[in-house]
């Protein structure tokens, strides 16, 4: 029989984990965490890094690289897209690698006309081979407040999720011949910049730069990587999403999902790639 005294401990012991990990996501310094690497002072961190913001004008876009690499874990972070007629922007965030054979997770926030909703496009690339895109409409405004996006990665699988509720899930399937990110490093990169060509409505609406400068903003990263990529070490080591999520998931790739590339059929006369007959 547990003792009330015990009782007591184990409830201090929970609540001051908790407080750490509020103090940790709350009091996020993002100078300490990103370096801004170009758009000649479009890219900014402000309030004691509080906030950092990338700016687009018809001269450059911007963007940020996160100092550190992370092998296996889970980055959060909380953003607030361009406003009013962001149509030809592409709001990038992602994890990747460097080289030619790099890997890759990807969300890109893809701008739309004022009223129209955005379409969030998301890829996975490994061994610099991509081409594995959903895209998802969201089932809020994400330019009226900040919002969270988040992905998970380990050695089993790969999670999207927005606002907690996870959209897209990529699992390893080497057991069938598909390649899985599990041994290059990733750094956290955003970027806005100006992609009229095909960002919005396939690039039949451009930017329109009397809108100009577009700014989005950052706030509340939060990284609970795997230490010294020790997976024993790592909290996130789910090899599958558990029952409730997987309904979550379910119901928001029947929802919102506007395109799989596993349904395109025009795309892949031959056949689905081998992880579509898998999912």
């Amino acid at each position: 029989m547990v003792s009330l005294f015990s009782l007591r401990i184990r409830l201090n012991l929970v609540l001051v984990l908790i407080s750490c990990m509020v103090v940790e996501y709350c009091a996020s310094d993002l100078n300490q965490d990103f370096d801004i690497t170009w758009g000649n002072g479009r890219g900014k961190i402000l309030n004691n890094g509080e906030i950092l913001t990338l700016t687009l004008d018809n001269t450059s876009g911007s963007g940020f690289v996160s100092k550190r690499e992370y092998l296996f874990g889970k980055i959060d972070m909380q953003i607030k897209l361009v406003q009013g007629n962001s149509a030809g922007t592409v709001t990038a965030y992602y994890l990747s690698s460097e080289g030619s054979n790099h890997d890759e997770i990807d969300f890109e926030f893809l701008g739309n006309l004022s009223g129209e909703p955005y379409t969030l496009h998301t890829n996975v690339y490994t061994q610099g081979k991509g081409e594995r895109e959903q895209q998802f409409h969201l089932w809020f405004d994400p330019t009226n407040d900040f919002h969270t996006y988040s992905i998970l990665w380990n050695p089993h699988t790969i999670v999207f999720s927005v606002e907690n509720v996870p959209i897209r899930e990529f699992k390893n399937l080497e057991g069938i011949g598909v390649a899985f990110p599990k041994s290059q490093a990733m750094k956290l990169y955003s970027s806005l910049w100006n992609a009229d060509e095909w960002a919005t409505m396939g690039g039949l609406i451009k930017t329109d730069w009397a809108q100009a400068p577009f700014t989005a903003s950052y706030r509340n990263f939060n990284a609970n990587i795997c230490k010294n990529n020790n997976n024993s070490s790592c909290k996130f080591l789910v090899e599958n999403l558990d029952p409730v999520n997987e309904e979550r998931l379910r119901r928001v790739q029947q929802k919102y999902m506007i395109y799989n590339y596993c349904t395109d059929n025009k795309r892949f006369p031959q056949g689905f790639p081998t992880e579509c007959s898998a999912t």
